[in-house]
């Protein structure tokens, strides 16, 4: 890697390119534009070098001290600070001037495009050293600013969904360079581990950060004894209850770690865009997203990059469609989702490093975990293996150096881990493949008619949405908190704010259309090839006897599709089975008679199956989709063309990329509680090498006292 330089080449190399690029761009706006009068070269040069100087030296200042505001208003304040600069500018620069505060902020807002643009085709560093070094320097001037530790921080960064074999054809294909090296200097490790049942990043994240993701069986389930209210864990409000039941105090990130776009926090002290604790809005004033906005051009940077985004996914989705690329879907990316893709893959991702960035040079932080989310969303919808999901990977991988280079320029060092909660199995959708989905297959197969709620789409996209929506509509006392609030009540259900197909949803229950949950006799639910069937009208769990008798035939009409691999159900004289189409696995006796309905899956599926059964909330009935081992294909019951949620081929196998003095390659790794206990044993020294005092034990052991079992309402 090469060293980073030093701030006067960095300086010379901004004046002499951008500068210059933005001096002939401010001749050429006041010529076309009414309202912005410039009387000749000089003064256009001289208005230049003070909007440099000033966003050099004034722009940290003016960050400081609206960053609440900043952060509230979604960075949109940016644009009407860079305007205040300009049009300051406009009063003190002889020969120019703006008729009013409103040309002056167009005039920003163009050569903030133009810097964009210029710094994109000239393949300037992308971390913007210049506005790094002046970050450094503000931020070791803030006040409370613990002395320097210089023991080696650890930095985990999860990307979302990459499988092992998807991630090494990517490094195979050159698309990811700098692990690449990594991996190739001798300094890291890439293994594989298995994922639990359920394989999706709630119950991946619940063991990785608290070392327990017990009853968590898919990404949404039923609390019958709850009145048959439906948990979804990226919900704000249902995030936090289930980390109050499975945190003990002393997560990953219990001891000066720090929470970045996750889940949950890991006990993290500090903690950002995390969904257990996105309903505390003093979490969005965070010192850390102060690296996002110390540089000017940097939302407008985000911005413009969103909006290639959205052509790049446009143009993707036309070229499958000329290509005739199967599977595919159509359908389900138009209309809003380039721009909810744009914002996964760009906007969330750039918050996400610059916070990261701070993190770094600030060095306070002893473990720090961040999670990307941009591949698992682009997968879903383009493929594993798409074009548009491996540029994602060559982004994220861009991300890893600007990183890297940040952590050099810092005054601590810090170990990284690359690592996956799960990955992904591609193929036609379960409606693709039948004509029908699995809520229609079992009303064919119901001798009676019942009221069916069912919920087969995970909208992951719009719920990042729904989350800071819902997060800025709670602020009470500011005026954008009231504003967002005015204009969502209609919107809002159990206290958070509904938005896409999840509104839609509320809307046809208010209206009659379908049944909720609440009367609904049977619910279905989704979570990629995972299918969860729950007869409402029983508090309890039914028993294959049971149903047998209430629904005869539906059990057989079920195990005998050919999308379906196997049923879990209970039995009052056998236990847990899985039943397939010509067999049956008898999971407490661990035999088989006929055919074993478990034999295309992982040795550890008995295992599993085993642990979900004694879940409180496992569903009456647990389907898991087909899976085909020779062609690595399996379908959803959702329509994504690339899922994960039950057993079958990749989504099972993430990766771990860790520093080789680690020792990571001992042992199989099955299961987030494990690997969670793995990465506690290799914090160990940390843990010891920065013991708390007595002070601080005395108060996290009162906090942890204070923490009150969680009721999910």
């Amino acid at each position: 890697m090469n060293a980073p330089r030093s701030g006067v080449a960095d300086w010379f190399e901004r004046t002499l390119l951008i500068g210059g690029i933005e001096l002939i761009a401010l001749i050429l706006v006041a010529t076309l534009v009414s309202g912005v009068r410039l009387s000749g070269f000089w003064p256009a040069l001289e208005f230049v070098i003070f909007v440099g100087f000033a966003n050099a030296v004034l722009w940290p200042l003016l960050v400081r001290l609206t960053l609440p505001f900043l952060v509230i208003s979604f960075g949109f304040l940016t644009f009407l600070l860079n305007g205040l600069i300009f049009w300051i500018g406009g009063q003190l620069v002889a020969g120019i001037y703006f008729d009013s505060y409103f040309h002056a902020l167009l005039v920003a807002v163009i050569l903030s495009l133009v810097n964009t643009l210029a710094s994109s085709l000239l393949t300037i560093d992308e971390d913007a050293s210049f506005y790094r070094a002046v970050l450094q320097r503000t931020m070791r001037r803030m006040p409370l600013r613990r002395p320097i530790n210089k023991t080696p921080g650890v930095l985990f960064l999860e990307i979302d969904g990459l499988s092992e074999s998807a991630l090494r054809r990517a490094l195979d294909g050159g698309y990811m360079p700098e692990l690449t090296r990594l991996l190739a200097s001798g300094s890291h490790q890439l293994i594989g581990w298995e994922t639990d049942l359920s394989c999706q990043t709630g119950a991946a994240q619940a063991g990785i950060l608290h070392g327990n993701n017990f009853n968590i069986p898919a990404f949404r389930w039923v609390e019958k004894a709850e009145g048959n209210r439906i948990v979804t864990t990226n919900r704000p409000r249902d995030a936090n209850a289930i980390e109050r039941r499975i945190s003990d105090g002393a997560g990953l990130l219990h001891r000066n770690g720090r929470s970045r776009a996750n889940l949950f926090s890991g006990d993290a002290e500090d903690a950002i865009l995390t969904y257990s604790l996105a309903t505390d809005m003093r979490r969005l004033f965070a010192p850390a997203y102060f690296a996002f906005f110390s540089n000017p051009y940097n939302f407008v940077r985000t911005l413009s990059l969103m909006g290639v985004d959205i052509v790049r996914e446009m143009r993707g989705r036309q070229r499958q469609v000329r290509e005739d690329v199967q599977p595919r879907l159509i359908e389900r990316r138009r209309g809003l989702y380039p721009l909810l893709r744009a914002a996964t893959t760009t906007l969330l991702r750039d918050i996400t490093v610059d916070a990261l960035i701070t993190d770094v040079l600030w060095g306070e932080a002893d473990v720090i975990y961040a999670t990307f989310a941009a591949y698992d969303e682009v997968a879903h919808h383009a493929g594993v293996g798409d074009p548009d999901a491996l540029h994602v990977l060559s982004q994220l991988d861009r991300a890893l150096m600007r990183i890297e280079r940040a952590i050099e320029a810092g005054d601590r060092p810090y170990q990284i881990v690359v690592l996956s909660d799960h990955g992904q199995t591609q193929g036609a959708t379960f409606r693709q493949r039948y004509g029908m989905t699995l809520r229609e297959l079992i009303e064919q197969l119901l001798p009676d008619a019942l009221r069916i709620h069912e919920r087969l789409q995970t909208d992951e996209d719009w719920g990042h949405v729904a989350a800071l929506v819902s997060e800025v509509a709670q602020q009470e006392p500011h005026m954008l908190g009231r504003f967002v609030r005015n204009v969502t009540r209609d919107r809002v259900a159990d206290g958070e704010v509904a938005v896409g197909p999840e509104f839609q949803r509320i809307q046809d229950e208010r209206k009659g259309r379908i049944s909720s949950a609440e009367e609904a006799q049977l619910i279905v639910l989704a979570s990629g090839n995972l299918g969860l069937v729950y007869f409402t009208d029983w508090r309890t769990r039914l028993t294959l006897e049971e149903i047998e008798a209430h629904f005869p035939g539906l059990i057989d009409g079920l195990v005998r599709h050919p999308g379906i691999s196997f049923v879990l159900v209970r039995s009052e004289c056998y236990g847990p089975l899985a039943l397939g189409a010509r067999g049956v696995y008898y999971l407490a006796q661990d035999r088989i008679s006929g055919e074993n309905p478990l034999a295309s899956f992982s040795p550890n599926a008995p295992m599993l199956l085993r642990r979900v059964d004694l879940y409180d909330n496992v569903p009456d009935l647990l389907i898991n989709g087909v899976y085909d081992p020779v062609a690595n294909e399996g379908c959803a019951f959702e329509e994504l063309i690339s899922f994960h949620g039950g057993l079958g081929g990749d989504q099972n196998h993430p990766f771990i990329l860790a520093p080789c003095e680690w020792k990571m390659g001992g042992e199989a790794i099955v299961g987030a509680e494990q690997l969670h206990r793995l990465f506690k044993r290799r914090l160990e020294p940390l843990v010891r090498l920065n013991a708390p005092t007595r002070a601080e034990t005395s108060a996290e052991t009162s906090t942890a006292k204070q923490k009150a079992p969680a009721v999910l309402g």
